[in-house]
């Protein structure tokens, strides 16, 4: 006798068998005993969820003749009458199943049709179940509108889906619909075990979670992963070898990649991953499996004690939600769940596996940051104690200045700038005051109305006054840097400008030698300051002192962090400034724009003035 797969050995015969679809059996079942029946039934739902069982079911229930011969319709048919030993081997003369997918044109239907003006010949009724009915053409729909709507009294349609959305709107009109919902991992998981108790076949707990949980809702596919289970573990299902067959990645490394994670561990993480592709493991298994894990942990965090005690895992999964901040929890889950979509970017899933986990290690809270906290108190006594004492200003009579004032009590923090040189037509700022001084208000003055600077004679050419003046060349011009010259400023921009003439340097390093100030020379050392923490990298700073050795330079480099007034981006910027400005005086000076401006009021276009520059 040739052996019959479990999928189709225990096929639910009856209602009472049926196993995750209590809304469906209940239904009909009520339906049945009380005689009211409709005449098109249409079933939807995922694949091995029970579709055509019910509708096998179903037609027995309305041709069961009992096992005495005298029964009618009942909602639990005896399986011994010939009526329903028929439907269960199939070859039932008044059931008859239509396959949508391959007899899908109009021409089926048609034939499928002509046999509902007969009678039935064994049963009480006839039943057409058409199963992927979605899958029929617009004409054969139309075909079977009329009959469906108003079939024999004798005559029973059972239509079967995975995708309702394809069916037209005038079927569905004319159908009761039931959906079929995917089984939960432990109803799949409970129905295994009363199998493969009748198949005495031993097995472990945590082997048949894997298998419910990869079976996705369907009892079909859980039933038949069961089957090759068996065979692969030789009679017998044992966890190290359903997790083998399914390739599904071992907790224990979820595990350990999640407690990395929380303690901000790079290494054991990188480690973890490549023992992953050592082992051959699915990355996507791998991040599915850590979903599931952390939305674990997110459930424990905000509803504590409220795992099954029967679970193996909720004691690690306890553990790890302690070590893990629930809005850490949350951002994980979110990128765990973006990063599966990636994977199939990637040339490699397993380095865009370990992107991802090092995303999720890069983007952890306040990992690499370390927030300066300072009060106002702080930022103006710091300032006091780094600049020198003003004169003292004589109050001017006004309203006094309450000392609860925060920013004239306190003080207004100072960014470590350079001194700059005061513009001659800007007014010197007052000194600030030690906190605690109070200061009078004094009342601002009426700036004076501004005047139109003549235009001087630049020779041949003579000066035009303009009606109206123009707009500023610039919204919001940007004053170059203030430099301080030096002698160690003029030997580091030559050597700076060498580097980068020749390419030595690029990027990082580049930037660094650029925004640098050279502060002190000694034989075989050289001490640069820069205003950034961010530009004081150690492989920024070796790649420097390579790139300065290969230019006869053999000196090692130190890195302070500081007040910058003589850099090679800084003096770049004066001369770019100077540039800029030196264009602008010469299109004001221009004879043409001149009489643009005076006899057709023309303005020149903010920012649109650009010097050519000479290489």
């Amino acid at each position: 006798m040739s052996y019959l797969v479990l999928a189709r050995k225990y096929r639910p015969r009856t209602f009472g068998q049926m196993v995750g679809q209590e809304h469906v059996v209940q239904a009909l079942s009520n339906a049945l005993e009380q005689q009211r029946l409709h005449h098109a039934y249409l079933f939807t739902g995922t694949r091995g969820v029970g579709k055509t069982t019910v509708s096998r079911i179903l037609a027995k229930s309305l041709n069961c003749q009992g096992a005495d011969g005298q029964g009618g319709i009942t909602a639990t048919p005896c399986g011994v009458c010939q009526a329903c030993t028929d439907i269960d081997s199939g070859r039932f003369v008044d059931y008859t199943e239509l396959d949508a997918a391959s007899n899908r044109g109009v021409d089926e239907v048609q034939s499928l049709l002509e046999q509902a003006v007969y009678k039935p010949v064994q049963g009480r009724f006839k039943v057409f179940m058409i199963d992927e009915v979605h899958m029929l053409t617009g004409h054969a729909f139309n075909a079977m509108l009329k009959t469906l709507e108003e079939p024999p009294e004798y005559l029973k349609f059972v239509l079967a889906t995975t995708d309702p959305q394809k069916v037209p709107v005038t079927v569905l009109s004319r159908c009761l619909q039931f959906n079929l919902r995917p089984m939960a991992p432990e109803t799949v998981q409970e129905h295994l075990v009363h199998v493969l108790e009748a198949e005495a076949v031993p097995a472990d707990a945590q082997a048949l979670r894997l298998l419910s949980r990869a079976a996705r809702g369907s009892m079909r596919d859980a039933l038949s992963l069961t089957d090759q289970a068996i065979a692969f573990g030789g009679g017998e299902l044992r966890e190290a070898a359903v997790r083998q067959m399914l390739g599904s990645v071992d907790r224990s490394h979820v595990f350990r990649l999640v407690e990395a994670l929380a303690q901000g561990d790079g290494k054991t993480v990188v480690e973890v991953s490549e023992a992953l592709r050592l082992h051959g493991l699915s990355a996507g298994a791998a991040l599915e499996e850590m979903s599931m894990v952390l939305q674990r942990m997110a459930v424990q965090q905000a509803v504590p004690d409220t795992g099954a005690p029967a679970d193996e895992e909720a004691a690690a999964i306890v553990r790890l939600a302690a070590l893990m901040p629930a809005d850490e929890t949350q951002l994980l889950y979110s990128i765990c769940l973006h990063g599966r979509a990636e994977l199939g970017l990637a040339p490699d899933e397993y380095a865009a596996l370990t992107m991802v986990l090092l995303r999720l290690l890069a983007f952890k809270p306040g990992v690499g940051t370390q927030p300066e906290k300072k009060t106002l108190n702080e930022g103006g006594a710091g300032v006091a104690a780094r600049t020198r004492p003003a004169d003292p200003v004589a109050p001017a009579p006004g309203r006094p200045v309450s000392q609860s004032d925060p920013g004239v009590a306190a003080g207004v923090p100072a960014s470590p700038q350079p001194t700059r040189q005061p513009n001659p037509g800007t007014p010197a700022q007052r000194p600030s005051a030690p906190p605690g001084h109070v200061l009078p208000v004094v009342e601002p003055r009426q700036a004076p109305p501004r005047t139109t600077a003549p235009v001087r004679d630049t020779g041949d050419v003579m000066g035009v006054p303009v009606r109206v003046q123009p707009e500023p060349l610039r919204e919001a011009p940007s004053h170059a840097p203030a430099v301080v010259p030096t002698a160690e400023g003029d030997f580091w921009f030559a050597t700076v400008q060498q580097l980068v003439q020749r390419e030595a340097i690029a990027a990082l390093v580049r930037e660094l030698a650029l925004q640098a100030q050279l502060v002190g020379r000694d034989e075989g050392h050289w001490m640069l300051r820069v205003e950034r923490e961010s530009l004081n990298q150690p492989a920024s700073r070796e790649r420097l002192r390579a790139a300065l050795h290969a230019a006869g330079h053999a000196v090692e480099l130190s890195v302070e962090v500081g007040p910058v007034t003589d850099s090679p981006a800084r003096r770049n910027a004066q001369a770019a400034a100077e540039r800029q400005l030196a264009a602008e005086q010469i299109i004001l000076a221009d004879p043409f724009v001149q009489q643009m401006q005076r006899d057709f009021g023309a303005k020149i276009v903010p920012g649109s003035i650009k010097p050519i520059e000479k290489h």
